[in-house]
């Protein structure tokens, strides 16, 4: 069991990274063109724009509690005064709200893509697998916040705080540090690596160009209509 511990949390996170980083920079530069979210907006907008934004928004807190979370160093909340417990705490709350939004969107977005013919027809293999895997990972996510109530004091957030940091700083045997926490921790580090293993092979990668600057955005496309004239339409997000 230790052996199977350091090879799936010390040896596999370094092949998820290293994946992550060459494989979205290897598509970006050969494979531009299917750098995109592949968009079924115009199939089907009806559950879109809640789906849509419900998962956006829940996803983009999750991810900056997780980074936040994982990667300030214990020292710096020690300086400001923050208890673990407060902060395992604030960790639940504030992460079964994001994942409660994440996961009405998802679900809904989900339901669309499977059970709308036009949709499902025009959804690769890939844009449905992504989907189910981090509708998975957002399953065990809120799974994990009963288990972590019965840690209230923070150690076990530690636990994870320094295998993650120890991972970034080529740390050796961070592995132990996971070595004896609950499985459902463990099936949520390990979908979460394998979501960046992936990363590079499905639309995820349009998180890299993460067009901010779009939200305020004044400009005009041109589309043509039916008949083939050319018109100037704001512009709008799509899924």
């Amino acid at each position: 069991m230790q052996t199977l511990n350091s090879i799936v949390f010390g040896w596999y996170p370094y092949l998820c990274l290293t994946v992550f980083l060459f494989g979205s920079l290897f598509r970006f530069d050969r494979e531009q063109y299917t750098w995109r979210t592949g968009s079924s907006q115009l199939l089907r907008r009806r559950q879109l724009m809640w789906g849509s934004n419900l998962f956006h928004v829940g996803i983009l807190a999750i991810f900056v509690g997780h980074f936040v979370g994982l990667l300030t160093p214990i020292w710096v909340f020690d300086i400001l005064g923050v208890s673990h417990g407060f902060k395992q705490m604030l960790a639940i709350v504030a992460g079964g709200i994001a994942g409660l939004m994440c996961l009405v969107g998802i679900s809904l977005l989900t339901h669309r893509r499977l059970f709308d013919p036009r949709i499902r027809a025009n959804s690769s293999f890939g844009d449905t697998a992504i989907l189910l895997l981090l509708f998975a990972q957002l399953l065990i996510g809120l799974a994990t916040i009963p288990v972590s109530m019965g840690h209230l004091d923070g150690h076990e957030m530690v636990k994870f705080m320094t295998w993650a940091q120890g991972i970034l700083t080529l740390q050796p045997d961070v592995a132990a540090n996971v070595l004896d926490v609950h499985p459902i921790f463990k099936a949520h580090l390990l979908l979460g690596m394998t979501l960046f293993l992936v990363f590079p092979f499905t639309r995820l990668v349009h998180v890299w160009s993460a067009p901010i600057w779009y939200l305020g955005r004044r400009g005009y496309q041109v589309v043509r209509s039916p008949n083939g004239d050319r018109m100037a339409r704001p512009t709008q997000p799509a899924e």
